[in-house]
């Protein structure tokens, strides 16, 4: 998937609110792609514009979803729907509501098997259903099948869910918040399910996550999103050791050591601008607290583009904020 100056929004009678702004990035087949960001940051509604379920006040306006060639965001609603769920699926992010809860476990997942195999027999959806939710670690599969989401646990409801998006075998998952209203235990259990089935499958995943520590566990490049567009983009190595954005720096510092006892969070200051009031500048500035910050950051667009070492980054300042650190 390779995703090209993609904007959306809503067209309102006196303006137009801009929800995604020139997002740009790519999957490549069998690598697992992290997306970070604050909530608001547009990872989210990225990933439904990709699966074509946008909001139906949000249109895409410009750019292209090029997948294996062909550009989804112009392709028939029919087209759509024969290619989602069976070469892209996607991992919702409340397991809880995902699943319909009044229709067992075991038939959710046929039916997400058989909408694309129409001539399949029962017997051969059941079969199917049963080896990946075997994949995912479901002990007593033939019992579980049976029964409804309620019986299930949440972590057993997210192995479901994860099931369900493997059933047809896809070429990209994305997976949006997938350890979201899990405890700790739990969700490294459905992280390493995840793990193990991306590599047995060789399918192209797409992470979005708060947590950087599943970022640099699991992701093999990142992607950082602020206020609808993308700030930075490198592999997970170089992210890690040597950002060049400054809330790329501001996110890394953030996190809790675990280290020191009683040492004061560090936090960015300020909010989240408002998608509706982004100004001319870089949308960063207000907060940015960088040595090279200056008038230019609020009067001019910043661009994702290389630094010296080839890296992505949308600061004006990208090649001197290795100096900065």
């Amino acid at each position: 998937m390779e995703v090209s100056g993609l904007s959306a929004g809503v067209e309102r009678k006196s303006d137009s609110l801009r929800i995604l702004r020139d997002v740009s990035f790519d999957v490549r087949s069998g690598e697992v792609v992290g997306v970070v960001g604050e909530s608001g940051s547009g990872k989210s509604m990225t990933a439904l514009s990709m699966m074509g379920l946008l909001p139906a006040a949000v249109s895409i306006t410009a750019g292209s979803l090029d997948f294996d060639g062909e550009d989804l965001s112009k392709v028939s609603p029919a087209v759509m729907r024969s290619i989602r769920g069976k070469r892209i699926s996607m991992i919702f992010q409340d397991p809880m509501t995902t699943l319909d809860p009044v229709i067992r476990v075991g038939k959710q997942i046929e039916e997400a098997y058989r909408i694309h195999h129409r001539r399949a027999p029962r017997d051969q959806a059941r079969q199917r259903a049963a080896d990946v939710l075997t994949l995912v670690g479901v002990p007593d599969v033939q019992r579980r099948m049976k029964q409804f989401p309620h019986q299930w646990s949440g972590g057993m409801r997210q192995r479901a869910v994860i099931a369900m998006a493997l059933v047809n075998d896809p070429e990209l998952v994305i997976a949006d918040e997938p350890t979201t209203a899990l405890d700790a235990t739990i969700q490294a259990q459905v992280l390493e399910v995840l793990r193990h089935a991306q590599a047995k499958l060789g399918v192209a995943m797409m992470l979005i996550t708060h947590d950087l520590g599943v970022i640099a566990q699991y992701a093999d490049r990142v992607v950082v999103m602020y206020a609808g567009q993308v700030v930075e983009s490198a592999t997970t190595a170089q992210l890690f050791s040597d950002s060049r954005h400054p809330y790329t720096v501001a996110l890394i510092k953030s996190r809790p050591s675990g280290s020191t006892p009683g040492l004061r969070l560090a936090a960015i200051p300020g909010q989240p601008p408002s998608l509706s009031d982004l100004g001319q500048g870089c949308p960063f500035a207000v907060r940015c607290t960088a040595p090279f910050k200056s008038a230019r950051c609020i009067e001019e667009p910043t661009v994702l583009a290389p630094s010296a070492d080839g890296r992505l980054s949308a600061c004006h300042f990208r090649d001197m904020q290795e100096v900065a650190q």
